[in-house]
Order: C-alpha cells, then structure tokens, then sequence
C-alpha cells in the first residue's frame, strides 16, 4: 500500500536540494567557527554566508539573526530574553491560541510573578487588534501572537497589533513558524521585534531555526557557556543546520500553488460529506491548511482510520499530540469539546499532487462512513 503525506505542518520533507547541501556540509565543513585556523575560519564564513541569507530572506541585518535550534528554543529566547532584562512588575499579552512553545513559556513566567494575559479570537480564529488595546497596561513589557495559526492556518493582523505595541512602547515578538519559507515575511513590513522560525516546516532540517531581534533590543541568554551568537546564544554552532536552513529559505518551494489542491480537497470533502465543516475563517489562510469537523466522529479514531488506507494527517498539533484533552485552539474559538474532538488538519505539501487529493477525498468519505457504522452498531447493540 502507498502511504501519501498530508501533515506538513507538523513537520515538511527534506527538500532535495537542501538535503544535497546539508550532506555535503557535514562531510566537509567540520571546523569549529569559534577556532582560529583555516577549518574554523572555513566555517565561520560558511556560517557568517547563511546568516546573511537568512537575514535578506525575511528583510533584516544579518547582525539580527540568532541561530537557534528551531522554533521552539526561539520562542523561549524571545520571552525570557525580554523577561530577565526587566525589573519590577511584569505583564505579557498573548493570545489563546498560541503554540505550546509560547503558553508554556508565558505560564513558567506566571509561575515566576509575571501576569500574563490571554486575548481570545473570534470564531473564525483571529484576533482583534481592539482586543490587544484594551489588554495593555502600563507594566506590559512584551507582546507575543503567532503568525499563522498552525492548528487552521488562520493568519492573524500581526501588522495592525505590531503598532499598537509599537504605539504603546512594548515589544512586540511573532512566532512565524508556519509562514517563514512558505509565504513572504518580511520583519520591517510587519513591524515586529521578534520573529521565531523553526526550519523543518519549510524543508530544512529538524533541529534548525533562528530568531530575528531587532537591533537595538536586549535579550538576555536563557543558556550559559561561551560567547557564541553575539552573547545571545551559546553554544558550538551547527554550521551544517545553519547552512541547510539558508537554502530552504533562499530556494523556497511553491507553497502558494498548493491552495488549489486544498480548496480541492475541502470542497471535495464538504461535497460528499455534508454535514462537515470548515474550522476557522476561510479567507486570509496558509494556502495548505484546512481544519474539518466532522460532528459525531472522534478525530483521534479518523486520524488512524486515514493512516490504515495509507493517509498521514492529524488531529490538531504535533506538540499536543497524546493530550487527552480536546485542542485548545479550537476551544478558545468556541467550538464544545465534543467538536473540538471531532475535528481533523489537512496540511499539504509541494509533494501533494491532484491524485493524491482526490484519493484522500475518497479514503475520508469511506472512513467516515465506516465510523459512523461503527459507532451506530455500538449504539444498537448498548
């Protein structure tokens, strides 16, 4: 049986070309950036080159880059960066629908004395930006909303909530995980002074990303070592990741072709399967994502029926996968737990093609069918 990938927001592929050039770097490029002889000088250039183009991808200095191990470590720098720079009282604003690298990371800080505020979206998965106003205080000391949701790949008006932090004063970080590589980002355009990327959502290899803070903004290191990444971040660098990151960036894939292939496979589903539903606005998305609901059916049990017919996809995020409880992202939007639970991501690739998408609208109406068979024997026979 053929097995067909449809989780790329959990993780992407190798892409050839990066895979190529991440090989090529380990075997060769060994030095130590930090050492004096002509290895290590070879890979600091090497390293200094991929800085460079990590910067011009997303429109900054190259002095703004930090490399770092992905997305997860660069939320983490960005918030406890800002934190341990400020004294006093202490307030950060996020929003509840945000990854768990950044609630995770604000609730340390609550448990530590920091207030945090969570704004909620509106059902269609986004935020107002009235609603951010109105949650500034005066102690507020940094602001953090993604992106791109990666749950239903809603994109939120970061450049609209970026000034109102900017009006205000506060700092203002974005964890564009999901949109760096795949769309156009530009940090002056956004008017951010953070950004987070993590590299295996756009080709690059696992274990790879970086953040861009803005010249002139302190963060303090939440590791302790050398002097590595200008004080920011310690430790030898990965020269062969940071090499490999660069190319995914500067070789992007045509993510923007595959937003036919979604609307395909959502309203081939909808078609077939009328009583499902799209989770989230379906205006302003990642052209790859789609949230569906189908009412009555467990997604966890519709994740596992697809992967039986050879379909990987999921039910909600890969950093919650195992949570028993349903995604808080579509909680925070309004939906009950039953729906939330009933609910499955379709994220797509540049690998998907239109006979994959029309084999998996087959593969979800059979196992829709099939599980409603099921649970309405099991209903009987109870």
């Amino acid at each position: 049986m053929q097995h067909f990938y449809f989780d790329h927001n959990a993780a992407s592929p190798l892409a050839p070309e990066v895979l190529r050039e991440f090989g090529s770097a380990l075997a060769e490029v060994y030095g130590n950036a930090s050492s004096i002889h002509h290895f290590g000088q070879r890979a600091k250039q090497k390293l200094e080159a991929a800085r460079r183009t990590v910067a011009t991808a997303i429109g900054c200095d190259s002095a703004e880059i930090v490399f770092t191990s992905g997305g997860t470590e660069s939320d983490n720098l960005a918030i406890f960066g800002v934190s341990r720079r400020k004294a006093g009282p202490k307030h950060v604003v996020t929003t509840a629908i945000e990854h768990p690298a950044v609630l995770n990371a604000c609730e340390a800080l609550a448990r530590e004395g920091t207030e945090v505020t969570y704004v909620s979206p509106a059902s269609g998965c986004r935020i107002d930006p009235e609603d951010l106003r109105r949650a500034i205080r005066p102690e507020t000391m940094l602001v953090s909303i993604m992106h791109a949701n990666n749950e239903t790949g809603v994109l939120q008006p970061i450049e609209d909530c970026a000034r109102i932090a900017r009006e205000a004063g506060i700092l203002f970080h974005s964890d564009a995980v999901q949109t760096a590589g795949r769309m156009p980002v530009n940090v002056r355009a956004l008017g951010v002074d953070l950004l987070s990327i993590g590299g295996h959502k756009f080709g690059a290899p696992k274990g790879t990303g970086a953040l861009y803070i803005r010249k002139g903004v302190a963060v303090a290191p939440i590791l302790h070592g050398g002097h590595h990444e200008r004080d920011r971040r310690p430790g030898t660098e990965n020269v062969a990741g940071a090499m490999a990151l660069a190319r995914a960036l500067s070789d992007q894939w045509d993510w923007n072709s595959l937003t036919a292939l979604r609307d395909r496979l959502e309203s081939g589903i909808l078609a077939r399967i009328p009583a499902a539903r799209v989770n989230g606005s379906t205006a302003g998305r990642l052209p790859n994502t789609t949230n569906i609901r189908f009412d009555g059916i467990e997604g966890e049990a519709m994740v596992i029926a697809l992967d039986l017919r050879g379909f990987a996809v999921s039910s909600g995020s890969a950093c919650s996968s195992g949570a028993i409880e349903p995604s808080h992202v579509l909680l925070a939007m309004g939906l009950s737990p039953e729906e939330a639970r009933s609910s499955v991501r379709f994220s797509l690739g540049p690998g998907n093609t239109v006979e994959q998408v029309d084999a998996l609208i087959d593969a979800v109406t059979m196992s829709v069918a099939h599980l409603r068979r099921i649970s309405t024997s099991v209903v009987a026979h109870v």
